[in-house]
């Protein structure tokens, strides 16, 4: 990626995060070649703390993309934040309000230009048992019915030993192991061209979580839950 493709805040926040996550983390990456160089691809993960935006983001940049993520809307109200987190290219989310098809449209938009979007399926931090994925909402079936973009599965682990997420504690540490794995493109193949029915949005979306799920198996050698909305964390609605 050159500098002369980046701008002036795109640099500012390299300059500033990159060092920071080559000091406190130790990285374990695999299936960079899967992220597109060029053209529209959504980049889906699994979420799993408050800081593993920034473990995917590095990721998603080093593999050669910016890292355009769908964040919620809370993040922009502030005057001088709003406007950096504009200005690197990232997308409010309004959930439950007269503007939530905003989002949507403008991640559209960017597909259409040519960019990545990252999503995360949940929502929300992952509320299922031991940091497993739950179910997904819509948007991301949404996303690739309406663009045919490539959906590009990651799962990550490591990040909540840099936030927990449960105890909701800081424990920031130099060279902290992060695990990130991308897979190849899921095969949506089945629903070319189907009508956004509930029903064919629903199924895209768990076979997307699947794959993120398969993938963060092979991360941690472990048995996960079944894929489904425990109940704290049922009701919140569609994205």
């Amino acid at each position: 990626m050159r500098r002369r493709r980046l701008g002036f805040w795109r640099w500012i926040a390299v300059i500033l995060i990159k060092p920071i996550m080559l000091l406190f983390t130790r990285r374990t990456w695999r299936g960079l070649e899967h992220v597109p160089t060029t053209g529209p691809a959504i980049l889906v993960s699994n979420h799993i703390s408050h800081a593993d935006p920034l473990v995917v983001a590095h990721f998603v940049y080093e593999a050669g993309r910016w890292p355009r993520f769908l964040a919620k809307s809370g993040l922009f109200r502030n005057p001088v934040l709003g406007y950096l987190l504009r200005e690197v290219e990232q997308i409010p989310v309004y959930r439950g309000t007269a503007d939530a098809a905003k989002s949507l449209e403008e991640a559209i938009a960017g597909l259409r230009a040519g960019k990545t979007v990252i999503i995360y399926p949940e929502g929300t931090i992952t509320r299922q048992p031991d940091l497993w994925p739950m179910r997904g909402k819509t948007g991301v079936a949404r996303l690739a019915l309406a663009t045919g973009a490539p959906v590009i599965p990651i799962a990550q682990w490591g990040a909540q030993r840099l936030y927990d997420p449960i105890r909701k504690k800081i424990r920031i540490r130099p060279r902290t192991p992060v695990t990130v794995v991308a897979g190849p493109p899921v095969d949506l193949s089945a629903w070319r061209d189907a009508p956004p029915t509930k029903a064919t949005l629903h199924e895209m979306t768990d076979t997307i979580m699947r794959h993120i799920q398969d993938l963060l198996v092979e991360i941690r050698g472990e048995t996960p839950p079944e894929l489904d909305v425990p109940p704290a964390a049922a009701g919140q609605g569609e994205r």
